[in-house]
């Protein structure tokens, strides 16, 4: 059949350098997935984005139909058959048929060329990227396994088995989260069973690539299905099982919500507040992150109390622990783990409020303990209140507000986003007499927390204060 892709002109030439050096050359992958379906969207299908070529040529022979051609050509993936180039700025990935067989131990492949597009095809991992469009002037489409009738229909399947599939790359089974929340796909029985047998192969997998595909997945618009399934493979189990820990047997008196249910709904929450916000990073790994792991200290802490109660004590002490010791074994960046792990601590601060009675003092510190934090630390306790009590959310929902006032007040008085000692570090030293050490460093740290405590101070109130302190420091 003719294809649905309106082929650029770069893969056309593409397409003509390589019939006439003899070899076929063809679209595929994710290229050709999106392509279709930006068609049902907008009518016109057309790929976007990194471009995936196969061919039946060899990755020497590649780079001779390139040179001369291409702006620059890359050999990274050389080994695996890979040949990057770049030509009148898209970025191409061209990649010999393969027909690899794994030792289903590790992962790596054991690299062996293929002799046919519908070979390649078969290796690859589900249905709706094992497509081709040939770059040939027919333009014709290879669809061996029903990858157009599953995307039309939402349905995620395998060309071959999905225990083969999966058992040749455990990572797949992540692929599989990522691609419920990606494309809105369905996975199928056998694809479900699959993953539910096969879970416990992802320790096969780096936490690197784990942590990657994960990520992927929360930086949807709507991750929530495809955390569910995650969940309900037990996938969760391997790589994230604080998450799964949330799903506690609920009191037979109903004294909580489902934590678990709680923490999926905080994240869609978090989600909608950040996109509605122009001046927020979105998507947003860290405020994602939290909303999703915020409460991971409940199942530690649950205590059963007097007449059916539940209690979560410290659970944001307990819950930024296991934040930072699971995101760090995932890899993420010392960056992200701090914030997350932050963010998770905080999360609760807010509950003290009251109805407004806390001092100045505490609303500075409540600023100054988040930092740079505090516009995500706003967004995740507001998705915090999931009660369906619409009084209790209206009455939550105006307290905050509030706190919001103050907090603006405040800064725009006294600069809280950059709290620092009403004296420098040379006036210190020059005070007391000494020189550069650690003494200055305690000295500037009681002359921060003063100014948290009571606001701006006069140099020589702050100065009576600090030889008050040192002269308590010298006895």
């Amino acid at each position: 059949m003719r294809a649905l892709v309106d082929l650029s002109p770069v893969l056309t030439e593409l397409g003509a350098r390589f019939a006439a050096s003899g070899f076929s050359a063809h679209l595929v992958g994710g290229s050709v997935r999106d392509a279709l379906l930006s068609a049902r969207a907008t009518g016109v299908a057309r790929p976007a984005g990194d471009l995936d070529v196969t061919t039946d040529a060899r990755p020497e022979q590649t780079l001779e139909v390139l040179r001369g051609w291409a702006s620059s050509t890359w050999n990274t993936g050389i080994a695996f058959g890979t040949v990057g180039a770049e030509v009148g700025g898209e970025r191409l990935e061209i990649t010999t048929f393969r027909a690899d067989r794994y030792d289903r131990e590790s992962r790596n492949p054991e690299v062996a060329w293929g002799t046919s597009l519908v070979g390649d095809l078969a290796r690859r991992d589900f249905t709706v990227n094992a497509m081709a469009v040939s770059l040939g002037p027919d333009r014709t489409v290879t669809d061996p396994f029903g990858g157009l009738g599953d995307l039309l229909a939402g349905r995620l399947r395998t060309p071959g088995a999905a225990v083969d599939s999966f058992a040749d790359d455990p990572l797949r089974m992540l692929r599989a989260v990522r691609f419920v929340a990606q494309l809105g796909l369905t996975p199928d029985e056998e694809v479900v069973a699959a993953m539910t047998a096969m879970s416990a192969e992802l320790g096969r997998i780096t936490p690197e690539r784990v942590q990657h595909e994960l990520s992927r997945t929360l930086l949807n618009p709507a991750p929530r299905a495809a955390l569910e399934l995650f969940v309900d493979t037990g996938l969760a189990d391997v790589v994230l099982p604080e998450l799964s820990a949330l799903r506690m047997e609920i009191d037979e008196h109903h004294q909580h919500k489902d934590v678990y249910v709680h923490s999926l709904t905080v994240l869609d929450r978090a989600i909608a507040l950040e996109t509605a916000d122009p001046a927020a990073e979105s998507p947003d790994l860290v405020l994602r992150l939290a909303a999703l792991l915020h409460d991971i200290g409940k199942p530690a802490t649950r205590r059963h109390e007097a007449r059916g109660r539940v209690s979560f004590h410290h659970h944001e002490v307990v819950g930024a622990k296991l934040v930072r010791k699971r995101l760090t074994a995932l890899r993420y960046p010392k960056d992200v783990v701090e914030a997350v792990s932050r963010l998770t601590f905080l999360h609760l601060r807010f509950h003290g409020y009251g109805r407004g009675e806390w001092t100045d003092s505490a609303v500075r510190r409540y600023v100054t303990d988040a930092g740079d934090l505090l516009p995500r630390l706003h967004k995740l306790v507001r998705s915090d209140c999931t009660t369906r009590n619409r009084r209790r959310a209206a009455a939550l929902a105006a307290t905050y507000d509030a706190l919001e006032e103050r907090i603006a007040v405040l800064s725009a008085a006294e600069d809280l986003a950059r709290i620092r000692p009403d004296l420098d570090g040379n006036r210190i030293m020059e005070l007391l007499g000494i020189g550069p050490g650690p003494e200055v460093g305690r000295a500037w740290r009681v002359l921060k927390e003063l100014r948290v405590e009571r606001g701006p101070l006069d140099p020589s109130e702050a100065e009576a204060a600090l030889l008050e302190w040192w002269s308590r420091v010298a006895e």
